[in-house]
């Protein structure tokens, strides 16, 4: 296997992001600002349920059965709830903290961050198929720009201003274990895609989006939508307060900006735009993770509760984050 510095591995991860997470544009720069703290009124600790049923699943409204209840977060985790895992998995043994060996093909480099074990995954030999090992996996990397959780040798903290944001720069491996060390798990494509636009059929097909069936700027925080933070700082790229597009006006230094009611039929928000969000299931003949719901550097199409985007479970970005169910 070969070995690559952290040099190589910055401009890796920058064509992955590039390739992986849509655009032919220059990246945000998610560091260039610290936007002001706003609270939503969206409690992060609560849960929705969605009941037992069928619904119009993917593009083509296939009918699909789910043939149990199950409990969806009503928001992606925050990085607040992202930091008390890691102090409390640190303290219980559960992680660490230090450098850890990622590996994606061939290609083996070395990051500093937090880490924990994985069991692997099953492997089919198929082409461009790539095994996971058992072994210690990257959670979170805590020495590269865009992460909004610090840690200073004993302790993780999330910025204030950030900290009901979602929790980006999280890889696969870590929205895994943040899930299962709560006795959670990340939800599959079908339990997400039920849970973000329900069961309602409109001129014989499913919602597009979680709230109806057009979307407005001031529905999700997308490329175009022009949200608060990027009235007040212009063209920014950024994430927005959890549960932020709620029918709230908000007001800072004199600008406003009124969102719409767009939570899902269950009400459970921010599953068009924001952030991608990893799903947990686990395809043969592929190691690639499924993230769904777009992003704010995706374009309207792509927030689509159908689409889907892909990576290998050792990717992190700024824009990608994740939920549980239960």
């Amino acid at each position: 296997m070969k070995r690559i510095n952290m040099s190589v591995l910055r401009v890796i991860t920058l064509i992955m992001t590039l390739i992986l997470i849509v655009s032919c544009v220059p990246a945000p720069s998610v560091a260039a600002i610290t936007p002001p703290y706003i609270d939503t009124g969206i409690d992060p600790e609560s849960w929705a349920l969605i009941p037992a049923g069928s619904f119009p699943y993917g593009q083509h409204d296939h009918i699909t059965e789910v043939n149990y209840d199950y409990e969806m977060m009503v928001t992606t985790v925050t990085n607040e709830q992202y930091a008390r895992f890691l102090n409390e998995a640190l303290t219980a043994g559960v992680i660490r903290v230090g450098e850890v060996e990622v590996e994606t093909g061939e290609q083996v480099w070395a990051e500093i961050g937090a880490y924990g074990f994985y069991p692997g995954d099953p492997y089919d030999g198929y082409k461009h198929e790539e095994e996971i090992k058992p072994g210690d996996k990257l959670f979170f990397p805590t020495e590269v720009d865009g992460v909004r959780i610090t840690f200073d040798g004993q302790t993780f903290r999330a910025i204030h201003e950030y900290s009901n944001h979602p929790a980006t720069m999280v890889t696969w491996f870590g929205a895994n274990a943040y899930c299962e060390y709560y006795d959670w798990r990340l939800p599959s494509e079908i339990e997400w895609e039920k849970a973000a636009r329900g069961t309602e059929i409109v001129d014989g097909h499913g919602l597009p989006f979680p709230w109806g069936t057009h979307i407005e700027r001031n529905n999700a925080n997308y490329y175009s939508s022009f949200d608060l933070f990027v009235k007040m700082f212009g063209k920014l790229g950024n994430t927005t307060s959890v549960g932020f597009y709620n029918g709230k006006t908000y007001t800072l230094e004199e600008i406003s900006y009124t969102t719409l009611a767009s939570a899902s039929p269950y009400g459970i928000y921010d599953m068009a735009g924001n952030v991608w969000q990893w799903t947990g299931d686990d395809y043969p003949k592929q190691h690639y993770r499924h993230m769904r719901g777009g992003s704010f550097y995706s374009y309207e199409v792509d927030l689509r509760v159908w689409k889907f985007n892909s990576a290998g479970p050792q990717h992190y970005s700024p824009q990608v984050g994740f939920r549980c169910a239960r």
